[in-house]
């Protein structure tokens, strides 16, 4: 088979499995059997419990640890995966749990249909009026005004004393369902229910593209623009996910205990929520559950436990934070991984194998032109009226010495600086102003000069985050696993596995990303950019590093994009690379344009040889 360039609109699609409809790329693999297996059983039991003899202790334990486990998912999203850290979970768990009281008491209002609704809207609420402003500040910023929200409790409730009936506390009456009041059993069936509802809610979400974005989020919202993300957007709607939990569990407790009083609601516990997150797993699905178990279990048994429990908790975060970087899920994850991976890896492989065929296309290429583009940087001048075109079918080379302003000039491009003076346009639309994100959706695609890849993430999946300014299932048909989502699963997967393969390195598809060496890594972020199927490409000396036999799949790579009609600009140190490959070429120095023509010219320039290359006009001649 000939290997082509791939185009996210002209792919082959995976086979189906007829008796599901789901994607044959799925893996059905032994381990995964088991797991889910193992996890049915979980549940079974769990839910059955009561009638299975459990003793109301006991059933009074699952329904705190599911409970804490809500809250700590709220936190494990906000942080784990979009990388924020906000302790605001208590704040939000007592909103939810005086929402429930207050409309139980003051509206008569207990049906759980209702309740539940008001609580996620009241949760949502919350969430976009402290998450606008904290994470337009960001960093320890946001974490200093969540921790203000959890001190600020009492006061809520006393200033709100008609409503909370202040430090008394509000006595509410049992939940009902459709009308029919439920008992302690029906109340466990309810808790639980919430939360096994929530934690298919979140799985679903994590194991999917817009799972893939958080994770790109949380390690570089540099790279999350470049691949068209709006990163204070995505904050904001993770930031307000993660607040729902947190009010249903809330509502819970106040179903669980009948009573709801602002002593329940202590900095101690917004302690107690960020130790099960990092003992648990703070980047892990269910790392929620295991940190909230070991927690309440704990608590629980210890006799005197409040007289130790800060320094419990404070040993506890030391400890994990020391021992296990990735907390309990962690290990259980290193323990599963190279069976798993076997598996999957075989599974994957077969079906995607099946895709291999895909045809010629011609890509969208762009012209891009930057005039009379300046940058200054205070009183140092990194860009002075620089002007240049790259054109469609053609590559572009961008050279100069160290500190010439060749990657200042990419980065104006991108959307990351703002010129001082002068404009960028893009297809004859002007770039100057917009964001980096917006840019990335014009149809610019880049690499950058250090490779940055996504921690605990496959090759295959990091190829795949290339495509998210395509077409893709929205959260809601993630979560609900909707047609459109394994559609999205079945492309990413077959256009990412075949970019993989024209670079010649399909071997580590499903390789942690960043456990590959310097060189295959560049190729891999090489792959991300041609999967967006953009308008023009930028690559920054993406040549370093890579052996001889990587070298020529890039130089292979670049001109196949050339030759389908792509817009190419290189920015390189390796001057024979760039006089091979480059049709016109542009010579920075000291932020000015020194030279432009095309290889032939500016390698008989000698105002080149002496500044770039050393050489001086009489030696030139």
């Amino acid at each position: 088979m000939t290997e082509q360039m791939i185009a996210p609109e002209n792919l082959t699609t995976a086979p189906q499995d007829e008796s599901s409809g789901k994607s044959a790329l799925i893996p059905g693999t032994v381990a995964e059997t088991g797991k889910r297996v193992i996890g049915i059983i979980g549940v079974i039991f769990v839910l059955f419990a009561p009638i299975l003899g459990a003793s109301g202790y006991l059933t009074r334990m699952i329904m705190l640890v599911a409970v804490l486990s809500l809250m700590t998912s709220g936190l494990n999203i906000v942080l784990g995966y979009a990388g924020e850290l906000s302790v605001s979970q208590v704040f939000l768990y007592a909103a939810g749990a005086y929402m429930t009281a207050y409309l139980a008491v003051s509206r008569e209002i207990t049906e759980v249909l209702i309740v539940i609704p008001i609580v996620i809207i009241f949760a949502v609420v919350i969430g976009l009026i402290s998450g606008i402003p904290g994470l337009r500040l960001g960093g320890w910023s946001l974490a200093m005004v969540s921790f203000f929200m959890v001190l600020s409790i009492p006061s809520f409730v006393t200033v709100l004393e008609k409503y909370t009936n202040g430090t008394l506390g509000l006595s509410l009456p049992l939940p009902e369902f459709f009308g029919t009041t439920l008992d302690e059993q029906g109340t466990y069936l309810l808790v639980v229910g919430i939360a096994l509802l929530w934690f298919a809610v979140a799985r679903n979400l994590i194991l999917s593209r817009h799972g893939n974005a958080l994770l790109v989020l949380r390690q570089s919202p540099i790279l999350a623009s470049s691949i068209g993300i709006s990163v204070f957007r995505l904050k904001l709607i993770v930031y307000v996910l993660g607040a729902i939990p947190c009010a249903l569990a809330g509502a819970a407790f106040a179903w669980i205990d009948g009573f709801v009083s602002p002593d329940t609601f202590t900095f101690t516990l917004a302690l107690s929520v960020l130790a099960a997150s990092v003992f648990g797993g703070s980047n892990s699905i269910y790392g929620a559950i295991f940190g909230a178990a070991i927690l309440e279990v704990g608590k629980q048994s210890l006799t005197g436990f409040q007289e130790w429990e800060l320094i419990v908790y404070g040993i506890f975060l030391i400890v994990v934070c020391i021992v296990f970087r990735d907390g309990v899920a962690g290990l259980v994850k290193l323990a599963l991984t190279r069976l798993k991976q076997w598996n999957v890896i075989g599974t994957r492989r077969r079906a995607i194998a099946e895709t291999d065929a895909v045809t010629d296309i011609t890509l969208p290429g762009t012209e891009l032109r930057c005039e009379g583009v300046s940058k200054n940087f205070g009183g140092i001048h990194a860009l002075e009226d620089v002007t240049l075109a790259a054109r469609p079918g053609e590559v572009t080379g961008l050279i100069g010495p160290n500190g010439s302003g060749k990657t200042t000039l990419l980065n104006i491009i991108c959307g990351y600086y703002a010129p001082s003076e002068g404009s960028v346009s893009f297809g004859g639309k002007k770039l100057t102003g917009s964001r980096s994100y917006q840019v990335a959706r014009a149809g610019l695609a880049r690499t950058f000069q250090t490779p940055i890849v996504t921690h605990g993430m496959t090759t295959l999946d990091f190829v795949s985050t290339g495509r998210f300014v395509n077409k893709s299932a929205s959260m809601l048909a993630s979560i609900l696993r909707l047609p459109s989502f394994w559609s999205t699963v079945r492309h990413d997967d077959a256009a990412s596995m075949s970019l993989l393969r024209v670079l010649g390195i399909e071997s580590v598809a499903y390789i942690q990303v960043d456990a590959l060496p310097l060189g295959t890594r560049r190729l891999a972020e090489v792959a991300r950019t041609l999967a967006s199927g953009a308008g023009a490409y930028l690559f920054d000396e993406v040549a370093s590093g890579l052996d001889e036999a990587d070298l020529e799949r890039l130089k292979q790579a670049i001109l196949r994009i050339r030759d389908a009609g792509g817009t190419v600009i290189l920015v390189e140190h390796n001057f024979p690379l760039v006089l091979e490959l480059s049709d016109q070429i542009h010579v920075l120095s000291r932020g000015a344009v020194l030279a432009s023509g095309s290889p032939t010219e500016i390698q008989e320039n000698p105002s080149v040889l002496a500044e770039y290359v050393g050489s001086s006009s009489r030696n030139a001649n």
